[in-house]
This record gives structure tokens, sequence and C-alpha cells, in this order.
């Protein structure tokens, strides 16, 4: 099935929702241990201020803790903290390498750099990240250990994907009931074309998380993309009845049941999706999209035109819709016009070249449809048909050396796919290449 863009969009946008990213990873505690009485008071004064995040006020304080004493490792912890609260990243990343280098053995301060050297792109991110999955929390471990295995994930995933899944599983056995580790793995797994494992993945999610929005779009994605539309079905049917008001659902539903021939079922799911949405562009796409797919090209027309305003990104694409649609209705005047204007919009839009040419053989327009197979075949392989094409236009324009030769292409390729054409293409032949 051809998935449209934009309801593969709206999937894509599912799965990416569901990753862990590192901006979800904020610090939660700014604390590495419990006050102790050595504390200086200025740094006591300057936690309690942190836990009304009362930044403005603990800053100052820590400064004149740090100054006194360059070594306080939990100073420059918190004054870390509070830099990072304040979206000074440098002077967080700075105040973190401090208590690090002052006391490397802190998982907390290891953690915190880590994730405060990948929001700021550093590449030696990964090197505190991994320190912070040997070292031992001060509370709540597996979790602590999980957020550092997560965290070390997403800063490999775009250059070592195999180590980041590792650790994405490494996560996954220290949080046994959260489904988001392995949604990020099948993520990554997908992307690396391993849809088995991948899929293996997702149904982890949904035996956590049987309700997750995101496993079951991105199981269904899985399906799809395999062409496995019987299987992506249900998925997507359990959306909808989970999330009844969630429109993208509805639309890959009914592009999936148009794949499977069942058009009016698709119909109704659409009909609905309009009613939770009556002016959605998407909507009315896919509704377009079911017309053309079912045969009924006059009302498909119809509802690509609607699409056609001064917002619409895609109007090359959908003056090629309408194209075809005249086509399927025999109004052949109508649609080499609608072709001409898609061409014109986007030059490279090689599909539209071909069925140009088909319009204007009905036309009689040949040296158009000529123009038109010979510009498709510089931005798409040639097809038997684009061959067959060109040879009818040259054979009425008179051309018999150019026509042969197209003639003899086609029949080359054709292998009985398209008899009306090849019994054509040998008539002719006969009649217009002299006898040896």
């Amino acid at each position: 099935m051809r998935i449209a863009r934009r309801t593969r969009d709206v999937v894509l946008a599912a799965l990416v929702s569901s990753s862990l990213t590192l901006a979800a990873q904020t610090v939660r505690h700014h604390k590495i241990a419990e006050t102790d009485p050595s504390f200086p008071p200025e740094l006591v004064q300057a936690e309690s201020s942190i836990q009304k995040k009362d930044y403005a006020t603990a800053g100052p304080l820590l400064q004149k803790v740090v100054t006194a004493d360059p070594k306080n490792f939990q100073a420059w912890f918190d004054l870390g903290f509070v830099y990072g609260a304040q979206d000074r990243l440098s002077e967080s990343i700075a105040a973190y390498r401090k208590s690090v280098a002052t006391k490397p053995d802190v998982f907390e301060s290891n953690l915190n750099l880590g994730i405060t050297l990948a929001k700021a792109g550093e590449p030696d991110a990964e090197q505190y990240l991994r320190a912070a999955t040997t070292l031992k929390p001060t509370a709540n471990v597996d979790e602590g250990h999980a957020r550092a295995w997560l965290s070390l994930a997403a800063v490999l995933a775009a250059s070592k994907p195999d180590e980041a899944i590792a650790a994405y599983r490494q996560a996954a056995a220290l949080t046994p009931k959260d489904a988001e580790p392995h949604l990020a793995a099948g993520s990554l797994l997908e992307k690396d074309g391993k849809f088995s494992d991948s899929e293996q993945e997702y149904k982890q999610a949904l035996a956590i998380d049987p309700a997750s929005n995101e496993a079951l779009f991105a199981l269904a994605n899985i399906y799809i993309r395999g062409n496995r539309f019987l299987d992506a079905e249900p998925w997507l049917e359990k959306i909808v009845v989970l999330h009844p008001d969630n429109v993208p659902a509805r639309l890959q539903l009914a592009r999936v049941l148009i794949s499977l021939k069942k058009n009016d079922e698709a119909f109704a799911i659409l009909q609905a999706a309009g009613k939770l949405q009556p002016n959605s562009p998407q909507v009315q796409r896919a509704l377009a999209d079911l017309y053309m797919s079912a045969g009924k090209y006059e009302q498909a027309e119809a509802s690509y035109r609607a699409l056609l305003t001064p917002q619409e990104n895609n109007q090359a694409e959908l003056h090629h819709l309408i194209g075809i649609a005249l086509i399927k209705q025999k109004k052949f005047a109508g649609a080499e016009q609608e072709l001409l204007t898609a061409v014109k919009l986007k030059p490279d839009l090689g599909q539209a070249y071909g069925d140009l040419a088909v319009a204007a053989v009905e036309n009689k327009d040949y040296a158009l449809a000529i123009k038109a197979t010979d510009v498709r075949a510089k931005f798409l392989p040639e097809i038997p048909m684009s061959y067959f094409l060109r040879a009818s236009a040259y054979d009425h324009l008179h051309a018999l050396k150019p026509a042969a030769e197209n003639y003899h292409k086609f029949l080359e390729v054709a292998n009985g796919e398209y008899p009306d054409q090849e019994w054509q293409a040998r008539h002719r032949l006969i009649a217009i290449e002299p006898k040896k």
C-alpha cells in the first residue's frame, strides 16, 4: 500500500513522541546526599532555596562556598544544578566538571554532567554516562541506573545504534514495568531494517502497557511497511476503540481497509473522522484517495479540487491526481491541462509526464506526447507503455524510423502483459518496416 505522506508523518510522529529524549530526562533531584552537619551554613541555606526553586538566592550562596572551599564537590554539584535550571548551559557544565574532578566516583554528578554535555552536543557526554552506569546512586538504585542507561542510549543512538539498543535493554531490565525502553529500542531496530526484532520490542511494550498509543501505532506501522495489512488492521482498530477521538488512527485504519478492498468499512471510518474534524484536510485527502481507489473518479476529482487552496503545499501532486481522475473519465482535454499545470509547478514530477503523454496521445497532441515521454525518462526508468506511447506518437506523425525503434523496444519488454498493444505494435511494424 502506498501510505500517504501526511499519514506516514503522523505515524512517525507517534513513534518519535514515544522515544526517550535527553530533554525528557531532566534532573529529578539536586542532592547527592542528605544535608551533613559539617556543611557550611551557606550550603544548607542554598539547598533550602533550591528546594523552593529560588535559584537567584541559591546561586550567590553556592559561589561563596566554592570560593572558600574549591574542593566542595557538593556545592559544585548544586551550582551545576542551579545553572542548569537557569538555562546557563556552559556554566552548568563547568560546575559539574568541577564536582566530578573533585570526587570522580559520585553517580549523580557523572550522570548530570553527561546529560548536560549531551544537551550541549559535546562528544565526551558518553564518557560520563558510561561512568554513571558503573557507580551506585545515593537512592533508588535501579531507577538511577536505568536513567543512566537511557541517557547513554540517547547519546549513542545516532552513531552507535547497536550499542544504544543494548543500553535500552539494560534500562528495560532495570525497570520491567516501563514500556518506554522497549519503544525506543524498537524504533532504532525499525530504522535499521530489523523489523522482526522491532516487532518483538513493540509487543513487549504492549505487554507492559496494553493501551499504549505509541506501541499500537508502531506495531501497526511495522506490519504496514511489510504489506501485512491483515496483521495491521486489528491493532489500528484497537487504537480507535481505546482512543475514539484519535483521527490519525482512523485515517491509517481507513488506508489499511482500502488496501484490503474493504471500501465500505473505510468510508464509514472516514465519515466518523470527518465528524470529529469537519474541516480537516487530512480527512478530506484520505476520502479523495478512497474515491480514486474505489473507481469513483468524478467524486475523486471534486474532492481533490476542494483541497486546492492557497495554503496547500502539494498543489502539483493534487493537479496530477485530478489529471488522472479526468483520464479515467475520458476527459482528456481537461486532463492534459491539469497535468501541464502539475509539471509546471514541479518540473521533476516524473510520473506526471507519463500520464501527460497518455492524455496528449488521446488529444492527438503527438509532439507533446513524445516530449512528455522523453522528459519522464530523465527522472524515471523507461517502462513498456512509455515506449508504446512514444512509438504511437511518432507513427501518427509519420516518423516511421523512430516509431519502429520504439515499437521494437516495447515488444522486447512487454512480456505478454499488454496483449492489445503488442498485437497493434506487431501489425504496425509489418506495415511500416520494409520487407527484407
